[in-house]
């Protein structure tokens, strides 16, 4: 099963396709879309939207997974933050997928085991996981700690069935 993981952001979002085979996990593609900051929202909003819509395209996954929004200090940027949210919930509804939402907390704890963890110990943690993985920059590899979340979460969910039967 290919997940796709984002992590939204106006300026850029990361996103992270990995294959999930069981409990076997390993990388597809990632990368990160970036918004000309001099260009007017909805430009940025459908530039995000169109990128997307050619990632789903190209690597069709089953499931997407997106970090919940995090309240900023600076009401704008999370107001800016939850439109970009709000356009990578769109994409992936229009193309027909369902998608798991995640609080960072709970990301952080699935792949390194602690909520607290900081984000050089994720990242690392990333590369562990998806070995060989090259990854975009610092938004992707949170966009694939979303997907490996996602992974674990339906992984879990089909072995509570298995013993629900």
């Amino acid at each position: 099963m290919l997940i796709l993981g984002l992590d939204p952001g106006l300026g850029c979002t990361g996103w992270g396709v990995i294959a999930a085979e069981g409990n076997r996990l390993s990388h597809v593609a990632n990368g990160q879309i970036r918004t000309d900051t001099s260009r007017p929202l909805p430009e940025r909003l459908v530039t995000l939207a169109e990128s997307l819509d050619h990632v789903l395209a190209e690597h069709r996954p089953a499931a997407a997974a997106v970090e919940e929004v995090f309240v900023n200090e600076n009401p704008q940027s999370t107001l800016k933050l939850g439109q970009a949210r709000g356009v990578v919930l769109l994409s992936a509804a229009r193309a027909g997928i369902e998608v798991g939402e995640y609080a960072a907390r709970l990301v952080k704890k699935a792949v390194v085991g602690t909520g607290g963890a900081a984000k050089e110990q994720m990242h690392a943690m990333v590369s562990i996981l998806l070995p060989g993985v090259k990854i975009a920059g610092a938004d992707a590899a949170d966009a694939l700690a979303v997907a490996i979340t996602h992974a674990h979460h339906l992984a879990s969910n089909r072995a509570l069935k298995g013993h629900a039967a």
